[in-house]
């Protein structure tokens, strides 16, 4: 398949300008796609644009990054109803690196076509507002920059100056990286698509050239909820924000209507593996094979082998077998992203050391597990009770060897109910 024939089969090609697939066809073309700063992250949301410059570079071709330094001093209007905050430049800068960072995992910056990266704030840091006005401004008309869904959306409700001209500054970065780094093409969502035709008429109308665009349609859930949001917010690439563990919750818990495009936007799977795959999932569907195999690809690339060998481990402790050597072995970040929202309450170091009964354990403190001592000796009597994953009877001492990584003690009853006791002090 061609690069383009291989987007649409994937999902990924919403537009296309014409006259790109001919410009393909006759020379290697930078492509570039730009990312937001105003995060230390990329979340889930940015990979469909990455995956475009994946593409683009596994055809041949080659991609750039843009970060935006300068625009994400401005704020895109595209699909906002308010303006948002403003950051200053130590954070934009700070984000911007953390940003690149991720971007390395994806891209290849060696060989004939690697990857660069660039950040608009070098060329637009010296650019006074004059010379801005009378060199761009006057290129493209207020009647063209008012027929933009991203204004003409914020009319009633009002739109600043600032966010009114960020169709320009996007648009410049067309043109200078057309100008100064042969830039031809310009991909992103399709929302994007106006803020990328404003760059192609600059290039046109102030430097005689021709540029051409490619956008991937915005990705939707078959329930109508929103792609890349959990009920913690935005799935997040770093995992200090979104643990390798809710990371590969999100893709393994896909509808399977959902796994299926995930499987063609999201992975570097052939097609024929993919619709192997599907079959599988087709003959035993409660064994998952779209999800897994997911869930499973994406966070290899996203965190490593051994992040996903975490992520699987510690979803084996809720929905699968496991033991409390299982548990010990996970990393204590993990084990309190699994246990997140978990009910718990505090025991101090001194009790545990001088040994606690477990029906006390239980059915004490201010937050019990249980209701009562009776329901405690139930609970045990029917051997429904565990302490770190290892079943217990009513003769069970929990001490301080119990305890995992800092201070935890995992108690369990039945297959669902969790609780974390907290040693302090």
């Amino acid at each position: 398949m061609s690069l383009i024939e291989e987007l649409k089969w994937r999902g990924l090609l919403h537009d296309i300008m014409p006259g790109t697939e001919e410009l393909m066809a006759q020379e290697r073309v930078k492509a570039y796609v730009g990312f937001d700063p105003t995060a230390d992250s990329l979340h889930i949301g940015n990979l469909v644009p990455i995956m475009l410059l994946v593409h683009w570079q596994r055809a041949g071709h080659t991609p750039v990054a843009l970060v935006g330094g300068a625009t994400g001093m401005v704020g895109d209007p595209s699909g906002k109803t308010a303006e948002r905050q403003f950051l200053d430049v130590d954070v934009l800068q700070h984000n911007l690196a953390c940003q690149k960072a991720q971007l390395e995992k994806f891209l290849d910056f060696s060989g004939e076509n690697a990857a660069t990266v660039v950040n608009n704030y070098d060329w637009f840091k010296d650019f006074t507002f004059l010379d801005f006005i009378r060199d761009v401004g006057k290129h493209i008309t207020v009647n063209y920059m008012m027929a933009k869904d991203s204004v003409k959306n914020r009319l009633e409700s009002g739109m600043s100056f600032t966010e009114f001209t960020y169709q320009l500054v996007q648009g410049y970065d067309f043109y200078h990286l057309w100008k100064e780094h042969g830039v031809k093409v310009q991909m992103g969502g399709s929302d994007q698509w106006g803020n990328i035709v404003t760059g192609t008429e600059l290039v046109r109308r102030k430097g005689g050239g021709q540029a051409f665009a490619v956008t991937a349609p915005l990705i939707t859930k078959a329930d109508g909820s929103k792609f890349g949001k959990s009920e913690g917010g935005n799935v997040w690439l770093d995992k200090n924000r979104t643990s390798a563990y809710k990371f590969y919750q999100y893709w393994i818990n896909a509808a399977d209507q959902d796994a299926a495009r995930y499987l063609r936007i999201f992975t570097l799977l052939s097609r024929e593996e993919i619709e192997a795959i599907e079959a599988a999932h087709a003959e035993n569907p409660g064994a998952r094979a779209m999800q897994k195999a997911l869930a499973e690809d994406v966070t290899r690339r996203i965190h490593g082998q051994n992040d996903l060998d975490t992520a699987i481990a510690a979803s084996g402790l809720l929905f699968g077998k496991s033991s409390e050597e299982d548990l010990r072995a996970l990393p204590e970040s993990e084990l309190l992203s699994v246990f997140e929202g978990v009910p718990q309450r505090t025991v101090s170091r001194d009790e545990l050391e001088a040994g606690v009964g477990i029906i006390d354990l239980l059915a004490g403190g201010d937050t019990p597990f249980l209701a009562s001592n009776g329901e405690a000796r139930r609970a045990l009597k029917e051997g429904s009770v565990s302490v770190n994953k290892s079943k217990v009877d009513d003769s069970k001492v929990v001490g301080i060897a119990d305890a995992i990584g800092s201070g935890l003690i995992l108690l369990q009853r039945g297959k669902k109910n969790y609780f974390l006791v907290r040693i302090e002090g």
